[in-house]
């Protein structure tokens, strides 16, 4: 499965609850949402929580967990079924399938088996257009250079994507010294990314969205550390390990990177469906394209999800061409942001987002498109700009070393 499955669980018997709990938690694949020591009360606790799958040991009341199955299948259609019960009676089985379960393991549960049954939970349930979390999008913004619009680009498009009615969107800002997402934002945040990692094992809905910085937007963000001391007390395995939990959590994760591209971020670049990596059009910022671009290329599946966005199109006479550009990079543009200095400085120092402040501007709007067809519309082919340079332009799309 590519997302984390989101699980909750009902048993009226404790123990047998504890160990299927314990089974659940040494599995990367899934994040225990909630879990229910009461038939009675578990179509609530589905309510609340909207997992994905619903895994229901039979074994306390097997008449009253086939009725608590029909109901579920009535009233929470999204949540698929698994049930669990040391019986291997076929017609306790067959009632439990007609009734609407997915799926039914036998007990003792082997984790190979249980693997299994939610990997065919987890494409039943996308056939059937019925995921929601498990469908999440990691959209991780990169820089060519610093100072070209990154956190600016993170920002907006989140609040963007946050503005979508039924999209729940989070921001990390991993650049861990010298991030500035929060006050891009106006926030003072409680906790950051550290106080996440050091707590990752322990981790449930709802301690993680209190540990969360919420946006007037509806953006949720999680800062960059406050003391620069704690920025090595955050690994790459504890990054892999919030990225489950939000990619369970949520529907978008956007990820604004630093510009060393170091083992955190390389982690981020992993799991991004979309890397977007911003550049202008000057020399600088293309020679680096180019250099990374190489090393991407090395990366298994990275480079096909690189898209390369310029920021600040149209700044002034003597930018590179956009032919020229996609020529020297051997890429295509995917998309460019239209120059708005006035907009964007007004936006920064105010710490309010453009989809507040400036919601008719060019650039708004720009970014708006943006997150739309990063949800399934299609981009706008780039429009030429003016030539320049084209002694050290031929000289990068010749790829020499640089």
């Amino acid at each position: 499965m590519k997302n984390a499955l989101r699980l909750a669980i009902v048993d009226p018997n404790d123990s047998a609850r504890e160990s299927l709990k314990a089974l659940l938690l040494g599995m990367e694949s899934v994040w225990l949402e909630a879990e229910c020591s009461q038939y009675d009360f578990f179509a609530d606790v589905v309510e609340q929580t909207t997992p994905d799958v619903g895994v229901i040991g039979m074994d306390s009341d097997p008449e009253r967990a086939l009725r608590l199955i029909q109901e579920l299948q009535q009233t929470h259609r999204n949540c698929q079924i698994l049930v669990v019960s040391g019986s291997t009676d076929g017609q306790l089985i067959l009632q439990a399938m007609r009734a609407g379960a997915k799926e039914f393991l036998a007990l003792p549960l082997a984790p190979e088996d249980v693997v299994q049954a939610l990997e065919r939970i987890g494409q039943t349930g996308q056939s059937d257009g019925h995921r929601k979390n498990m469908g999440s999008k990691v959209i991780a913004v990169a820089g060519a250079t610093g100072g070209v619009g990154t956190t600016s680009l993170a920002v907006n498009l989140g609040c963007c994507l946050a503005a979508v009615e039924n999209h729940s969107v989070v921001l990390v800002d991993l650049d861990l010294c010298l991030g500035d997402a929060d006050v891009c934002l106006d926030a003072i945040p409680d906790y950051t990314l550290v106080d996440v990692a050091q707590n990752a094992g322990r981790m449930d809905f709802t301690l993680l969205k209190r540990s969360l910085t919420k946006h007037a937007s509806g953006l949720y963000l999680l800062p960059r550390p406050v003391q620069l001391d704690d920025v090595s007390e955050i690994s790459p395995d504890d990054m892999g390990k919030i990225l489950g939990l939000l990619k369970a959590t949520f529907s978008h994760v956007i990820l604004d990177l630093s510009k060393s591209f170091g083992p955190i971020d390389r982690v981020a670049l992993a799991a991004a469906d979309h890397v977007l990596l911003v550049t202008q059009l000057d020399l600088p910022c293309l020679r680096n394209v180019v250099r990374l671009m190489m090393s991407f290329n090395e990366m298994e599946s990275l480079a096909s999800k690189i898209k390369i966005v310029v920021n600040r199109f149209g700044m002034d006479d003597h930018q590179i061409g956009l032919k020229k550009a996609q020529e020297t990079i051997g890429r295509d543009i995917f998309w460019q942001l239209p120059n708005d200095y006035r907009v964007m400085v007004d936006v920064r120092n105010n710490g309010i987002p453009l989809i507040e402040q400036a919601p008719r501007a060019a650039i708004t709007q720009s970014i708006r498109k943006l997150a739309t067809t990063l949800t399934g519309g299609e981009a706008e082919e780039p429009v030429e700009a003016s030539s320049g340079i084209g002694r050290w332009l031929n000289l990068l799309s010749g790829k020499q070393q640089i």
